[in-house]
């Protein structure tokens, strides 16, 4: 059973830069589809970023893009998202997630993702 565990998150005001981790407990992020979902409290999980299997291809949900960048270490077990010019509305836990069966497109939603960390919280102020 692989484990993930995030790091990363906290309280920031607007416009600040935060870089999430997720480490998992075993040689991992090769070759596997990974992804960056967030719940704000009331709403359903919705998807952030992520990587297709082969590490081609990379997907951010509107909102977020030319602010945030997902990426993966394999070699450190690790994956990151780094979190740009921060807002308010980008206030919820976060949570990293693997696919382990291959795919060649980038995995968007929940069901697919065999792997979840507990979570981060960050918490934007204005």
């Amino acid at each position: 059973q692989v484990q993930l565990v995030e790091s990363g998150g906290g309280l920031v005001q607007a416009g600040d830069s935060l870089r999430l981790s997720c480490a998992a407990s075993e040689r991992t992020f090769s070759n596997v589809a990974v992804g960056w979902f967030r719940q704000a409290p009331g709403k359903e999980r919705e998807f952030v970023a992520g990587i297709s299997s082969s590490g081609v291809s990379t997907s951010y949900r509107n909102s977020v893009k030319g602010r945030f960048t997902i990426s993966r270490e394999s070699a450190k077990n690790t994956m990151y998202l780094q979190m740009n010019s921060l807002k308010p509305e980008d206030t919820a836990v976060y949570y990293c997630a693997v696919r382990r069966s291959w795919t060649v497109r980038v995995v968007t939603t929940p069901p697919e993702y065999d792997y979840w960390g507990q979570g981060t919280q960050v918490t934007v102020s204005s």
